[in-house]
């Protein structure tokens, strides 16, 4: 793995509350014509996945959400709202942990995660109820339908990547992953080259794809700094093929299950 020359990153401001349906492509590029910005040849876009999200439409009003008895009887340990819990348990494949206040499930998309990423921060209420937001369907597909409309756009394919914040075990505090992507190699093999002392290398992999959503996540903030997006341009990586899904450790090679 080469070393990537300066990087510079620019979050995106000024962009309007996005809503189902919205175009956020078009969104996107107004925002970098706003910030004088073009997209160029190796550039790599970081994209919230809320935005995403709500351009999907992923929105739920709890309202609507009848909670079954599982999910009654974990909202009874985990003290959350039953509906929420119906909601995650809807998303998810295997409760993993549950005890006041913390819900861990491993997601439909494999992912391991509180709450299966349903969300109600930098929701806006509704008239009928209160909302909440699920993850995107498929973040790749989301990530390369994103990256083709912006090809159309600028004449320049960038790498996109779909960043959602996660806890880590063992750490405290959150991050930006990598949930979703194209363009852009997520996983780099260092296995076989050699270290400086010349010993070879056996097992190292570099999660490029989260290193970048880290970076970016510096730039967004995690609560009402409306910066959806960061362009992050210098990495020069946005060619490559990559889905972020290569990013999730398979369920065999999990030695804490």
């Amino acid at each position: 793995m080469s070393a990537p020359g300066p990087l510079t990153l620019v979050g995106l401001i000024g962009m309007p509350e996005v809503l189902p349906e919205s175009d956020l492509a078009a969104l996107l590029s107004a925002a970098l014509a706003a910030q004088e910005l073009t997209l160029r040849a190796g550039d790599v876009l970081v994209v919230s996945q809320k935005v995403v999200s709500k351009s999907e439409g992923r929105l739920v009003d709890l309202a609507s959400v009848v909670p079954g008895v599982r999910a009654r009887e974990l909202a009874a340990v985990t003290r959350k709202d039953p509906r929420l819990v119906e909601l995650i348990l809807s998303e998810s494949t295997e409760v993993l942990r549950a005890m006041p206040d913390v819900l861990i499930v491993r997601h439909r998309l494999g992912f391991v995660m509180a709450n299966a990423g349903v969300d109600r921060s930098n929701v806006a209420d509704c008239s009928a109820g209160e909302r909440v937001l699920l993850l995107p369907r498929d973040p790749d597909s989301s990530a390369a339908a994103l990256r083709t409309a912006l090809g159309h756009r600028f004449g320049v394919v960038p790498g996109v990547i779909i960043s959602d914040s996660f806890g880590r075990p063992w750490r405290l505090g959150v991050v930006n992953v990598a949930l979703g992507a194209a363009g852009v190699a997520m996983l780099v093999n260092c296995r076989g080259e050699a270290d400086r002392a010349g010993r070879r290398l056996e097992v190292t992999e570099v999660a490029v794809g989260d290193a970048l959503a880290a970076a970016a996540g510096l730039i967004m903030g995690e609560a009402a700094e409306g910066v959806p997006a960061v362009l992050i341009r210098g990495f020069g990586s946005a060619a490559a093929e990559g889905t972020a899904r290569a990013l999730i450790r398979p369920l065999a090679e999990d030695l804490f299950r």
